[in-house]
C-alpha cells in the first residue's frame, strides 16, 4: 500500500488543499481521518515543499498560538490544473483496472 501511496500522495494532498488552506500537521491529520494511518509528517512536509518549489501552492505564515508562526498551504491556479490532470489520470486508471479485473472475472 505505501508504494501505491507513493504516486498518489501529491495528488492526494492537492485535492484536501482544494477543500481549504491548511499547514502540514492539519494536512497530515486529515489524511489520518481518512484512513491513510502511516503517511508520517515528515512525508507531507516535504511534499508540501514540492508543491511549492513547483508553484503549485502559495503559502502564508499565520501566527500560532504555540511557537512559531504556521505555513499555511493554499491551492492555487497551476495547482488546480495539476489536480485536474491528477483526477483525470486517476479516473482512466480506474478504468482500465476495472476493465482488467472484470476480464478476469469472466
Amino acid at each position: 500500500m505505501t508504494e501505491m501511496l507513493k504516486g498518489t500522495l501529491e495528488g492526494i494532498v492537492l485535492a484536501l488543499l482544494a477543500l481549504g488552506p491548511a499547514y502540514g500537521y492539519e494536512i497530515t491529520a486529515r489524511l489520518r481521518e481518512q484512513g491513510f494511518v502511516d503517511i508520517a509528517e515528515g512525508t507531507i512536509y516535504a511534499l508540501l515543499v514540492r508543491l511549492e518549489q513547483k508553484g503549485q501552492v502559495d503559502v502564508e505564515k499565520v501566527p500560532s498560538e504555540k511557537g512559531p508562526p504556521r505555513k499555511v498551504f493554499t491551492l492555487n491556479a497551476r495547482g488546480r490544473a495539476a489536480l485536474d490532470e491528477f483526477w483525470s489520470s486517476w479516473a482512466f486508471l480506474a478504468e482500465r483496472l476495472a476493465h482488467l479485473k472484470s476480464e478476469g472475472d469472466k
